[in-house]
């Protein structure tokens, strides 16, 4: 599957990364750091994607950047638990 052939589900994906954007709030204010960093990963990536979409370079670098830095987050969580 192409990235373009998700195109038809830009909207969709854009509501479902609302979702996720909320529920890691929710996740920050609670103190669950590992959710809230779960819930973020795929945040960013939707938001990945919908900059490649549209050629949105600085929307695409920076969620990559923040990509990078939950996996890593999630990566330590893990080794150190």
């Amino acid at each position: 599957m192409t990235l373009l052939r998700l195109a038809a589900y830009e909207q969709q994906l854009k509501w479902l990364a609302f979702g996720l954007g909320l529920c890691s709030t929710v996740c920050v204010v609670q103190g669950w750091q590992l959710a809230a960093m779960l819930f973020s990963l795929p945040f960013c990536l939707i938001w990945v994607y919908c900059g490649w979409l549209h050629r949105e370079r600085q929307l695409k670098y920076i969620n990559l950047m923040l990509t990078a830095l939950y996996v890593y987050g999630i990566a330590r969580y893990v080794l150190i638990a």
